[in-house]
């Protein structure tokens, strides 16, 4: 799977008289690649509250600036991992996290990756293709396509360990962080 592979994203919604209708057939415009990682990652929709709005010609993935959702909202999101370089296994977690638009993990043990990150809600992940080692504060699982996780606020870091992009399809719903 290359990089340049774009994704058709269909959102419909309800007009003004009651229609179902298409609002947008296309290329996903919202694509934004990670330079410290060289992930690419794409907003393909969220919310920002829940009950979420439904109607209205809004692009709801133009706003996503951050990794977690918004409060009481949720994101979807498709992200392609590249085969991790050892260089990337020296960057500063601090940089990391700054790219992410969040902050580095709090509570558990002190981050054991520069990818280390923790975001306030719970990940519904679906491994698309390819495979990835997702690391926690002491332990990784080994996850391939079409392998389902389900991640409450926990410290992480995913690390491609092979040689062929990894795809996941991530929807974050904001969440109460852990105690």
């Amino acid at each position: 799977m290359s990089q340049d592979f774009e994704l058709r994203r269909v959102v419909t919604t309800v007009d003004k008289d009651g229609k179902a209708v298409v609002l947008f057939d296309g290329e996903n415009p919202h694509k934004e690649v990670r330079p410290l990682r060289g992930n690419v990652s794409r907003a393909l929709w969220s919310t920002a509250s829940a009950p979420a709005k439904m109607q209205g010609e809004i692009d709801r993935a133009a706003g996503v600036k951050m990794t977690s959702p918004a409060n009481g909202g949720t994101v979807f999101r498709i992200i392609d991992y590249p085969p991790t370089k050892p260089e990337q296994e020296k960057i500063d977690v601090n940089a990391r996290m700054h790219e992410l638009k969040e902050e580095p993990p709090i509570k558990g043990l002190p981050p054991r990756h520069p990818f280390m990150h923790r975001t306030r809600s719970v990940d519904y992940a679906i491994v698309l293709s390819g495979e990835i080692d997702m690391l926690l504060d002491d332990s990784e699982v080994h996850l391939k396509a079409g392998d389902v996780l389900i991640q409450q606020g926990t410290n992480h870091a995913w690390v491609n360990r092979g040689t062929e992009i990894c795809r996941i399809a991530f929807v974050l719903v904001d969440a109460v962080a852990p105690e």
